[in-house]
């Protein structure tokens, strides 16, 4: 009996071994390296192993037929292997890398972003309310990026070469059709957002993507805040007018409104104007805003509208004319912006919205009177899917709609009506593409018809990015971009061409331990520009799409916020060579707003025993080019260099109670910005000039801000 058990054991042994089958293998990376630690295992089954140092596994299993073999390791996708298990031998698996959000290459060609949930950020939104000299504008801020310049009569953004209609302005993806206050010629205007409202910014300097038209330069994204986190009430005394913004939430729904009157009357009263101005009746401002949304469980709404009115009454010096020039200004806009993101299942989300703006100017110049209005909306439908972490697409349409008619009329009551209307369409499709952590590419195309000019474009967008190193990488992008004609050549001839410019990016970016080092090279090729045979557009000008164009350049930026105790910094430099032969030009030449060389130094730097935040800017810019008729020359001379010291003190009186205070070229230096010449010259045949400048060398600014809040803790550092 005992012989016979031990047979019987005997026999099932032999039957076991024989019906088990071995699965063996190696694993590796893309590069031949050895995975060890991965798992592989049978699906549906407890059969499998690990991995050795070596890379290598070997398991037996019982199962037969075709199975599927699983390996996973982290850091890599799953790889799958199916077919008959009496083949799953010696296998060779090489896994491919994983998509890491967090630490994977990233497209930045371009681009600055500006938000605290943006790895890549160079600033954040703390920094564009208390860079000194910006005095809480957004594009203040914007203008110490390499990239811009400074045109101290302007105030808008000028990026590489192109004016600043050639900047377009979104609030949630949506456009702003009228994004800055309107002002007298040679004094500054600043942008019409409060940045208490919003919670990230993407400055895109070029190379931007298929989503964004209509602008040859840059695009200035500005996100508003999806929930705030508290419910709160600012208040502001300011040396030139009061603020006052509130937060309200009910659940899930939220209201922030956001009110500012400004009168720079008791300023000028203290402080008058010295540089070739009086005014009558100084700069005043009142407008609001105000943003709402509603949180669902797979969707937000959110709804922004913005008012504001604004006037001046102004007495301007001419060089033409014996006595000042008079220009009166009354100015009224509104501006409605929706938007509502819904997440589907399945990856798929949903991106729609509208906007609608009207802006009025009833305008008197000399004894002229000249009124313009604008209506314009925008709608939108973007649908994007991703079908896996490598794969995603961006699909959509939208229609803007522009109504333009002014109104010229004389004393002699000669009366003048121009304008325009015009429907673009257009539709765009992106997708990105992750080949690895180490490698992306974003792949578009945009196609517009504008009703106005009655054409079809095509833009292609390319970019792609590639990780040299863990805190390293480079970008390289390319684009074509057209945009109408300004509006001041379309009122009076629609039979024109879009204006067209390609752009050539690449980029260099470090980012470790506080530390971002950017560089960046571009080049612009302009097509198209309009040209008119007279010193401005007007009834009678001839006008042509024969300019054309170019810029290159170089944009540096180191920030360094680690190491010095207290400390942030952050230098801007760029290099600009440009060209153009457009508008009245008589040949190619560098405008007037594009110096060579430009250079920022930003500092902050946290007092403890001051209970201060202290902040110093510096700027520079090289001689504007301006054109000499006394010289046969044309644009050949250059002003003096522009350099500007701005200082802030934001004292810290309680936890919720701040004293502040500013100045604008703190050392009052003499700056420059072009020359105006007479129309016919002297007796000695010689054209005379006199200097622009700006309206004072230098601005101060004081203001008190309390702040009422749940927490008891939050104050309004983070806005000044």
């Amino acid at each position: 009996m005992k012989n016979s058990i031990i047979v019987l054991i005997s026999f099932f042994s032999f039957w076991v071994s024989s019906a088990q089958t071995t699965i063996s293998g190696t694993v590796t990376d893309k590069s031949g390296n050895a995975i060890s630690g991965a798992n592989v295992f049978l699906e549906g089954t407890y059969d499998g192993a690990s991995t050795t140092d070596e890379g290598s596994f070997f398991f037996e299993t019982l199962e037969t037929g075709t199975q599927t073999l699983v390996i996973s390791a982290l850091a890599y996708e799953r790889h799958y292997e199916l077919g008959e298990v009496g083949y799953l031998k010696n296998l060779n698996i090489v896994m491919i890398e994983a998509i890491n959000q967090l630490n994977g290459v990233t497209l930045t060609a371009g681009t600055f972003e500006a938000g605290d949930n943006s790895k890549v950020s160079v600033l954040k939104p703390l920094d564009i309310v208390t860079t000194a000299g910006a005095l809480a504008d957004v594009v203040g801020a914007l203008q110490t990026l390499p990239g811009t310049t400074t045109v101290n009569e302007d105030g808008r953004l000028f990026v590489r070469g192109g004016g600043a209609e050639e900047t377009q302005v979104f609030i949630d993806g949506i456009r702003v059709f009228q994004p800055f206050f309107s002002t007298a010629q040679d004094i500054p205007t600043r942008s019409r957002f409060s940045p208490m409202l919003f919670k990230g910014i993407t400055f895109s300097t070029g190379g931007y993507s298929a989503e964004y038209g209509q602008a040859l330069s840059s695009v200035l994204l500005m996100n508003t805040t999806d929930v705030p986190d508290q419910e709160k009430t600012d208040v502001g005394v300011l040396s030139v007018g009061a603020q006052l913004a509130h937060t309200k939430i009910w659940g899930n729904e939220s209201l922030s409104l956001n009110t500012q009157y400004i009168n720079l009357a008791p300023y000028e009263t203290l402080i008058p104007s010295t540089q070739g101005m009086r005014w009558n009746r100084p700069f005043e401002s009142f407008g609001g805003e105000a943003v709402f949304r509603s949180k669902g469980e797979r969707s937000i709404f959110k709804l922004y509208t913005g008012f504001n009115h604004s006037n001046l009454d102004i007495d301007q010096e001419d060089i033409n004319f014996d006595d000042f020039v008079r220009f009166r200004l009354n100015n009224n806009n509104l501006y409605f912006n929706s938007s509502y993101k819904f997440y589907l299942e399945n990856d798929w989300i949903i991106n729609t919205g509208a906007s609608i703006s009207w802006d009025a100017n009833d305008i008197g110049f000399m004894e002229n009177d000249i009124d313009n209005n604008e209506t314009a909306g925008h709608v939108k439908l973007k649908v994007k899917k991703l079908f896996s972490n490598r794969f995603s697409l961006n699909v959509g349409t939208e229609l803007f709609n522009v109504d333009y008619e002014e109104t010229f009329t004389s004393p002699d009551g000669f009366r003048f009506e121009s304008g325009f209307d015009d429907a673009l369409w257009a539709s765009f499709i992106e997708g990105d593409i992750f080949f690895s952590n180490d490698f992306t590419l974003k792949l578009g195309g945009r196609l517009e018809n504008t009703s106005v000019l009655n054409e079809f474009s095509f833009s292609p967008r390319l970019s792609l990015a590639y990780k040299s190193g863990e805190f390293s990488q480079f970008s390289m992008a390319y684009g074509d971009f057209y945009q109408n004609p300004i509006r001041d050549v379309l009122k009076f001839d629609q039979s024109l061409v879009s204006e067209r410019t390609s752009h050539y990016i690449f980029n260099y970016q470090y980012l470790n331990n506080g530390k971002t080092f950017r560089a960046e090279a571009y080049y612009k090729d302009y097509a198209n520009l309009v040209k008119f045979n007279t010193e401005f557009p007007q009834f009678g000008s001839d006008f042509n799409n024969d300019g054309s164009g170019y810029a290159a350049g170089l944009d540096i930026f180191w920030r360094d916020n680690k190491s010095f105790k207290n400390l942030d910094y952050w230098v801007s430099y760029s290099y600009l060579d440009t060209e153009r032969n457009y508008r009245n030009f008589l040949d190619s030449a560098t405008p007037n707003f594009a110096p060579r060389h430009n250079f920022s130094l930003v500092t902050k730097y946290w007092a403890d025993k001051l209970r201060s935040q202290i902040g110093l800017t510096y700027q520079f810019g090289s001689g504007r080019p301006y054109d000499n008729p006394n010289t046969p020359e044309f644009m050949a001379e250059r002003t003096k260099p522009f350099n500007n010291l701005s200082f802030n003190w934001a004292y810290l009186i309680d936890q919720q109670k701040i004293l502040f205070f500013s100045i604008g070229n703190a050392l009052g230096i003499n700056n420059i910005n072009n020359y105006q010449y007479t129309n016919a010259p002297n007796v000695d045949g010689l054209f005379e000039r006199r200097a622009i400048r700006p309206a004072a060398d230098s601005f101060f600014f004081v203001g008190f801000f309390w702040t009422l809040s749940d927490d008891n803790k939050s104050n309004q550092l983070d806005n000044l």
